[in-house]
């Protein structure tokens, strides 16, 4: 039993990595893998030449078989999806967040959403994971040159919302800072002059509390909102902190986390801006772990 747990928990980390990236849930990656882990206990174990592999195919199969049955749930959400964040400070041991910092911003999550399940998974195994294309076409029962074409259109979706610019650590903060400063006073035009053209803005109540229920763009439309915002909770903090393996932005208002804030930056300008406001995808967030 305990060589059993031990050789589990010494995958656990990508194993979590691999099931909250194609969940965006950090409560059912951990159901996930709790499923995972009493397949193992009852396997055959001595039979099993690639422990990880083995697991790696169970808990990618496990979430495609939740993405499938969510199907109807995530269609009928109330307003844009968005994955639960994790604080950097709220992984429980250094090979968890040590796995969670590659390709697990926020922005990165929301365009993988827009994948289906197999091609999420195939896409994650191959650039993320970097398994090589016969064993991801084993673990998804796929044919080679089937998973190659689901890769390949997988990869020119997702290279389509990222980023062209890399932004330095000291520039995003740099940048955030200024795009805090104006939200606090609902300064528009502050706002807007630090947005790109065709910046988005999405925000996810899940129809529990006040969030646009359609994705916004334009610079003109988001400044508008902050300006409404700082207008309607006067006296909202923003502060900076870690989420997902990037700096973004909490709103503290009245002593109680209002919204987790993620960023997508090009160069010098944001390109996107994701809220969580839902409050069940924030039940592990709250005011005192605002420190970096």
């Amino acid at each position: 039993m305990d060589a059993l747990a031990t050789a589990f928990q010494s995958h656990r980390p990508r194993l979590f990595g691999v099931a909250y990236r194609m969940l965006g849930s950090r409560a059912d990656a951990e159901d996930v893998l709790q499923d995972a882990w009493l397949r193992w206990h009852g396997a055959d174990t001595a039979t099993i030449e690639n422990r990880e592999a083995w697991l790696v195919t169970v808990v990618t199969r496990l979430c495609l078989d939740r993405l499938r049955a969510s199907k109807q749930d995530r269609e009928n959400y109330v307003g844009p999806w968005l994955p639960e964040p994790i604080l950097n400070d709220t992984l429980p041991s250094p090979e968890l967040q040590l796995e969670m910092q590659n390709e697990v911003s926020v922005a990165f999550l929301a365009v993988l959403e827009r994948l289906g399940p197999e091609k999420r998974a195939a896409f994650l195994l191959k650039e993320v994971f970097d398994y090589d294309y016969p064993e991801i076409a084993e673990m998804l029962g796929k044919a080679e040159p089937a998973l190659r074409q689901m890769v390949h259109r997988a990869r020119e979706e997702v290279r389509a919302g990222r980023p062209k610019f890399t932004v330095a650590v000291e520039a995003r903060e740099r940048l955030l800072e200024k795009f805090m400063a104006a939200a606090t006073t609902g300064d528009r035009a502050a706002v807007m002059a630090l947005l790109s053209e065709d910046v988005e803005y999405m925000s996810d109540g899940g129809g529990k509390v006040y969030a646009a229920l359609k994705v916004l763009h334009g610079p003109d439309r988001i400044g508008r909102l902050y300006y409404s915002i700082a207008r309607s909770w006067p006296g909202i903090q923003y502060r900076l902190i870690r989420i997902n393996g990037e700096l973004g932005a909490v709103n503290i208002f009245q002593g109680k986390v209002h919204s987790v804030i993620s960023f997508r930056i090009d160069g010098d300008r944001i390109t996107g801006i994701y809220t969580m406001r839902n409050p069940d995808k924030l039940a592990g967030v709250s005011a005192d772990q605002l420190d970096r």
